[in-house]
């Protein structure tokens, strides 16, 4: 399926403490059905989710895609280089950028429902998010904890020399996480690499990490939530899915795991979703879903 022509433009979204996000904007808040925000995953730029937010948008929805600060397009000139001395962590991302993010959908739709789509990180941290309870729904794809010995069983040794070895030196040594020289993630902040290692350490990721108080937080989510999962996913194992879901305890789960035959596919992975490929095979499932809660009248 190919999209129509869809407007699309970059905007500034300006958070609480006055840094200014990248954004981009896709469709027509006056005459949508709902706002779609697109939340990312570690490391990847805005500009990766452009051709599934624009599909979107030809649905009906006025959808906004953003880069984390220090990320993409949201990187300060002066950091392009590098990013030591950056100051933020996932804690930042998701209580200072994604307020904003969801601010500005907001003012743009009024009443109309605000739903998220988010993609591997971008669907743990809804329950960290203080003003999360303007989200109607949310979909996740690829989306679970980053417990490393839960992490698909080929990855392990892997993960064990990242979080051991190569993220802690290389963190200490540059500054930063410069993952684009090492083809690891990209580059991170050192605040971030340093926070989601010490939650890709506990059993229970970031809600082990960060405290009771943040793990009541996302017990009391009510928000739906479809997830999509796949059983190629290099990251990601069933456990790792299941695990990160379920500290949403209260929130209604639609748990669907896709293997790449179900869709006549050799492979999807943690990335797949996404592509262009997929335009007719995968994006309706959370098109389809994402309907269900585009007429609401109330927002929850």
């Amino acid at each position: 399926m190919e999209a129509g022509p869809i407007a699309n433009h970059p905007a500034t979204i300006t958070t609480v403490d006055g840094f200014d996000l990248a954004g981009e904007i896709y469709g027509d808040a006056a005459n949508c059905r709902a706002g779609v925000l697109v939340v990312g995953a570690m490391g990847v730029e805005q500009q990766y989710y452009g051709a599934f937010a624009r599909w979107l948008a030809s649905q009906g929805y006025f959808v906004v895609t953003f880069d984390y600060r220090g990320m993409g397009d949201s990187r300060p000139m002066r950091y392009r280089e590098s990013l030591r001395g950056f100051d933020a962590d996932v804690t930042t991302w998701a209580t200072r950028d994604v307020p904003a993010a969801v601010d500005f959908v907001a003012q743009r739709i009024g009443a109309k429902p605000l739903l998220w789509l988010g993609h591997s990180q971008g669907g743990q941290i809804l329950g960290q998010v203080p003003n999360r309870e303007r989200v109607t729904a949310m979909v996740t794809v690829a989306t679970g904890s980053g417990y490393w010995l839960q992490n698909a069983w080929h990855l392990r040794l892997l993960a064990w020399w990242l979080w051991f070895v190569v993220a802690p030196i290389a963190t200490r040594v540059a500054g930063y996480f410069p993952g684009r020289r090492l083809k690891k993630v990209g580059d991170l902040p050192a605040g971030v690499m340093q926070q989601w290692r010490a939650w890709c350490l506990d059993r229970d990721y970031c809600v082990g990490a960060l405290g009771n108080e943040v793990r009541a937080q996302y017990a009391r989510v009510t928000t739906p939530i479809l997830s999509l999962s796949f059983t190629d996913d290099e990251f990601m194992s069933r456990t790792n899915t299941e695990s990160m879901h379920g500290f949403y305890a209260a929130a209604p789960r639609e748990m669907r795991r896709i293997a790449p035959r179900d869709i006549g596919a050799r492979r999807i992975g943690h990335f797949g979703f996404f592509s262009r490929r997929y335009s007719e095979r995968l994006w309706p499932q959370a098109g389809a879903w994402l309907d269900r809660f585009a007429h609401s009248s109330e927002t929850t």
